[in-house]
């Protein structure tokens, strides 16, 4: 992770950054549908620091050196109770990249031990507001792997957040994402990495570093990421990310409904 941080451009350290913190935070813990529970938290850990993030089902094929491989996910996915059988990234639509964070989760690629997936894409907004047409590929290089995701149609995306399992754990993915998002901002505001965060191209990642500035932080007993900070009413409090007092011309974190 320090590594990662000396040398990621400003523009990159965000989005580089928080799938690997992800990864570490959830310590070898996999749930059930791992890349929808991943997305949704990453979602709402990149929005809470002024990232827009969207999720993208796709199809993947991993191909090897002698040009076998195989294929997972499903351009058609479905939920069996409460499993999803296909495959989930994010899209970054301001900066074009392109984040699977579970890619680990398949051996081939596991085994090459480079953790999550972050690549460049070409970004077309369609008329109905997708952010990519389905059937467009992403091809990305892993080692000697040759990763092709094909992306899904807007009736898989509305199979992952319309199906009563996202509902029921929305508000879990919400407050996760923010605690992953608070260890973010605070490994940014090291030493040598807080002055590329403060050139970013988010107004809100840069309000909240200056909001923070070097003041502690802890877990409390529920486990959540609190800073200790004045409140709206000048009160020295614990206070979550999401409750710490910006200037109102500080944009709104994403989803924004």
């Amino acid at each position: 992770m320090a590594r990662m941080l000396q040398h990621a451009k400003p523009d990159q350290l965000v989005e580089l950054v928080l799938p690997y913190l992800w990864v570490a935070l959830a310590d070898g813990r996999v749930p059930a549908n791992i890349c929808v529970d991943a997305c949704m938290t990453l979602r709402n850990a990149y929005g809470q620091l002024g990232v827009r993030a969207e999720l993208l089902p796709v199809d993947l094929a991993i191909q090897n050196q002698d040009g076998g491989g195989t294929r997972y996910g499903s351009l058609t996915p479905r939920w069996t109770g409460t499993s999803w059988n296909g495959h989930c990234v994010l899209v970054l639509p301001d900066s074009g990249r392109f984040v699977d964070a579970t890619v680990e989760q398949f051996d081939e690629v596991r085994a090459i031990g480079m953790g999550p997936m972050v690549g460049k894409v070409a970004l077309s907004i369609d008329g109905d507001g997708s952010l990519m047409e389905p059937g467009a590929k992403v091809v990305l290089q892993r080692g000697d792997l040759v990763l092709t995701y094909t992306v899904a149609g807007p009736e898989a995306l509305a199979s992952i957040v319309e199906h009563p399992e996202a509902v029921a754990h929305a508000d879990g993915h919400r407050r996760t994402g923010v605690n992953v998002a608070s260890f973010t901002l605070a490994a940014l505001r090291g030493e040598g990495v807080r002055g590329r965060a403060m050139q970013t191209p988010y107004p809100r990642l840069r309000a909240l570093l200056r909001a923070v500035g070097d003041v502690p932080y802890e877990a409390d007993e529920a486990g959540d990421v609190r800073f200790c900070l004045p409140d709206h009413n000048d009160q020295e409090r614990w206070l979550r990310l999401d409750e710490i007092p910006l200037p109102p011309t500080v944009p709104a974190p994403w989803p924004r409904s």
